[in-house]
């Protein structure tokens, strides 16, 4: 794993100069980090810094965030901390895929090859996410159940509200199955009247009331593990509604443990999938895939017996 000095300096500022809760603070996120990646997680900042609060190790004041981030950049700087122990979800490149060789791009068809297992299903379901910084919590979990997610980004848009409304949930309806969405998002003002907005939208666009279901953030999970509160903010116009119901505190999303948060979408969607159908299409779908290797290979074999053909001319064998 990558642990590049780029600046010296800093490293030497921080091993020889610095105060020691700097370099606490670096051997405290170095041990979530390594913790968190033997799960199999990646950690954004902003859920590096809600282990820190949940730890003990921080106050969870704006001003701390802000140091955490100042500390794990110059940290990644120095070659003390991985340039992959972070991540950041919201900006990423985009390009197109490139292969070496024919058998290449089979063999990876075979591999991502999937047939519509849901097609059989009495239900369909879906996973919505308030924050498109924790769509790499669950998109892993997502894949596995061949469940599509969907990042929001605070209040989703008409544009995609309808087209998730009329176009998608419409033609899986009109098929006769049950569309289900499973809903994740902020204990605060917004994030608690997103739902409903989901439900209400998609309502006027479907034409019946949508089966929604909050998996969280919801009072039970924040009464079981205390996430670290923030003030709700008095300028957001449902604070008044929500302050009544929920008090002065909220919560955001990122506090609950990636695992957990993984973890209740898989147990709600195998609680709603039915088995039986499951299995049938899952063995369908792996035969099919073994006739795409055995293409894969005849390709490979083929390319093979070309190749030893062609270095024999060329050597003049034939």
């Amino acid at each position: 794993m990558p642990k590049i000095t780029y600046r010296p300096d800093i490293r030497d500022r921080i091993l020889n100069r610095s105060r020691q809760a700097t370099r606490t603070t670096i051997e405290q996120a170095e041990e979530i980090i390594v913790e968190y990646e033997g799960k199999g997680f990646v950690l954004t900042l902003r859920q590096l810094y809600y282990q820190f609060v949940s730890r003990g190790f921080l106050v969870n004041t704006q001003a701390s965030y802000n140091r955490l981030g100042f500390i794990m950049t110059d940290a990644r700087l120095a070659g003390l901390i991985d340039w992959n122990a972070i991540i950041d979800r919201t900006r990423n490149q985009v390009a197109n895929p490139h292969w070496g060789s024919p058998v290449e791009i089979l063999d990876t068809c075979a591999s991502q090859f999937l047939i519509d297992r849901w097609g059989t299903q009495k239900n369909r379901v879906e996973v919505w996410i308030e924050k498109e910084a924790l769509v790499g919590v669950i998109e892993g979990t997502c894949a596995d159940l061949d469940v599509p997610f969907f990042s929001c980004r605070g209040y989703t848009s008409a544009s995609e509200m309808w087209r998730m409304g009329y176009e998608r949930m419409n033609r899986f309806a009109k098929a006769g199955q049950h569309n289900i969405i499973l809903h994740l998002g902020d204990h605060d003002p917004s994030g608690m009247d997103m739902t409903n907005d989901i439900i209400k939208r998609l309502t006027l666009f479907t034409g019946k009331e949508v089966d929604l279901r909050r998996l969280a953030l919801n009072m039970d999970q924040i009464e079981e593990f205390n996430p670290p509160p923030n003030f709700a903010k008095p300028s957001d116009k449902r604070y008044k509604k929500y302050k009544e119901e929920y008090g002065e505190n909220c919560w955001e999303l990122d506090a609950l443990e990636p695992g957990y948060m993984a973890g209740l979408i898989e147990k709600e969607v195998k609680k709603i999938r039915s088995e039986k159908p499951w299995r049938v299409a899952t063995a369908i779908q792996n035969r099919m895939k073994q006739k795409l290797r055995n293409v894969t290979s005849k390709v490979e074999r083929d390319d093979r017996i070309r190749q030893a053909l062609a270095e024999k001319m060329r050597k003049g064998d034939v």
